[in-house]
């Protein structure tokens, strides 16, 4: 399904205008800095992610004066499973998120129903975000890499968010017991039972996702004319040596996690590990090859929720800054190929003859935006 309205509310420069309708296909935004270009991705980030992908703040977002904002989405009834649109007169589904920042409350609406989880929301509209910080992906700590495939896991595992709620809930626990400052042996020994259970449901359906992704990240490379696929290795790292049981390991460890106070080893120190030639590749990668690298993992990813059944959204906010000509062509044809959902930003007035170089260029919509207006071309 793709989004193919838009409305907001007091939310960042947005203009709160009739709602905006999108191409289910390609939209080309562009505009002056400033001009709200990247807070439209911004409110298209809300319906997919629940929260911004640029500050850690909701009250961020509000624009000056207000306390409330508002982000409504529709979406259309998505491909068939040739890849066809589905033709329908009313919207397939409506999302909604409130965020009253004095009160610390948020409303979720679907389809006019209240929900209680983000997950409930999130899951009818996957985002995927290519901006300056995704780089952090390859270049930064194993969190970042933890989100990138737990983004996955959630979309093809419906069991994934509350096996990961309820392994957050007995990991503060745990912790809790650990901090006591005398360990209590029976109440560890119960929160072990639970921990490992939790863990070992989360870190299988995490592998298998992960095998998914670096099966499709495979065939996608050798497509790619890059001189360092071949010294390229992906492995996925659960939290703990595998050679033992979870439960072996904390009970081994459990002097040193009382230690520190918390859990070392599971599921919350999971990694995808990216060495090339045996090494870290944010050691030995050029920026160029590491934004090169975080594009292919991004579209392999795609192409497994493709695989799914599901049509990704990305936002490629200031492409041009970001991504060279070859970079921004290869990004394209592959997305148009995977029937992708596309919101492209730029300074400039985007060229599609550019963007596709001279291959067949999709249905697309082209957006200006100015004092956070949106005006169709």
């Amino acid at each position: 399904m793709a989004l193919v309205k838009l409305h907001t509310e007091f939310f960042r420069n947005l203009s709160p205008a009739d709602a905006i309708s999108f191409s289910p296909s390609f939209n080309l935004l562009y505009g002056e800095n400033g001009s709200g270009k990247t807070s439209v991705l911004e409110a298209i980030g809300y319906l997919g992610l629940g929260r911004s992908f640029r500050v850690n703040r909701h009250q961020a977002v509000v624009q000056h004066g207000q306390q409330r904002f508002t982000v409504f989405g529709g979406l259309d009834h998505g491909l068939d499973s040739e890849g066809n649109e589905i033709s329908g007169d009313t919207l397939a589904h409506r999302l909604g998120i409130s965020r009253d920042v004095s009160q610390k409350e948020t409303t979720l609406r679907v389809d006019g129903e209240s929900v209680r989880s983000l997950s409930s929301l999130a899951t009818h509209l996957p985002v995927s975000v290519i901006d300056p910080g995704v780089f952090d992906i390859v270049a930064s700590g194993p969190g970042k890499r933890r989100q990138f495939l737990d983004w996955a896991v959630f979309h093809v595992e419906p069991s994934f968010a509350s096996s990961w709620q309820q392994c957050q809930r007995v990991t503060s626990q745990r912790n809790q017991t650990l901090r006591n400052g005398r360990l209590d042996e029976s109440m560890l020994r119960i929160w072990d039972a639970q921990y490992v259970a939790l863990s070992e449901r989360i870190s299988d359906a995490r592998k298998q996702a992960f095998d998914q992704f670096k099966s499709a990240f495979d065939s996608l490379v050798h497509e790619v004319d890059v001189s360092w696929t071949k010294g390229l290795k992906l492995e996925f790292y659960p939290g703990w040596d595998t050679s033992q049981s979870l439960l072996d390991v904390l009970v081994r460890h459990r002097e040193q996690e009382a230690r520190m106070g918390h859990t070392l080893y599971g599921p919350n120190r999971a990694d995808i590990r990216i060495k090339f030639q045996g090494r870290p590749v944010a050691e030995t990668f050029s920026r160029g090859q590491q934004k090169t690298l975080v594009i292919l993992m991004k579209i392999a990813q795609s192409m497994v929720l493709n695989d799914h059944g599901k049509q990704v959204s990305f936002l490629v906010d200031d492409i041009n800054a970001e991504l060279d000509e070859s970079h921004k062509s290869m990004l394209a044809r592959k997305l148009q190929e995977l029937r992708c959902q596309v919101f492209i930003t730029a300074i400039e007035r985007p060229d599609p003859e550019s963007l596709w170089q001279g291959k067949q260029i999709p249905d697309y919509r082209m957006f200006h935006v100015e004092h956070g207006k949106l005006k169709e071309e």
